[in-house]
């Protein structure tokens, strides 16, 4: 991917992110994730309806990378079964950690394949997706449980 283009697509989603906003409602799933080393602390909202994403919103505090990722995220994120999110959410981390990964399932996300380079950005990046394996698990152990 043009050098160009990669910061254009990162700094859009900092300046611009999707959904950013707090939410009070009780069909969302609050989670926090968090950097124990940085700044980052993010909220992810997460609701999900019959094992599908209907919408993902988050609040906090992060640097570039995790700002921008969690908007892009939660773009590539909405609409997509609980199996689809957790394959994505793997195919995201295979390609972090320079495993073999589908390309074009990614979309914008693909702007940090190469952040492998800068090893403790990793966790900036992975940091919203923490969150939505978080938020899933606690609605399979809900639904479980009722």
């Amino acid at each position: 991917m043009d050098e160009n283009l990669r910061r254009e697509i990162i700094l859009e989603n900092y300046q611009n992110p999707c959904n950013k906003e707090t939410v009070n409602s009780e069909k969302y799933i609050k989670v926090n994730s968090n950097n124990e080393s940085c700044i980052d602390n993010i909220n992810i909202y997460l609701w999900i309806e019959d094992n599908i994403v209907k919408d993902i919103k988050f609040d906090g505090e992060a640097c570039a990378i995790s700002t921008s990722s969690t908007s892009i995220m939660i773009s590539n994120l909405i609409g997509k079964s609980i199996e689809e999110v957790k394959f994505f959410v793997n195919n995201f981390d295979n390609m972090l950690n320079e495993n073999n990964y589908d390309e074009e399932l990614l979309g914008d996300a693909i702007v940090y394949n190469e952040i492998y380079k800068q090893s403790n950005r990793k966790n900036c990046a992975f940091l919203p997706y923490k969150g939505i394996i978080k938020a899933i698990k606690e609605y399979e152990y809900k639904k479980l449980d009722n």
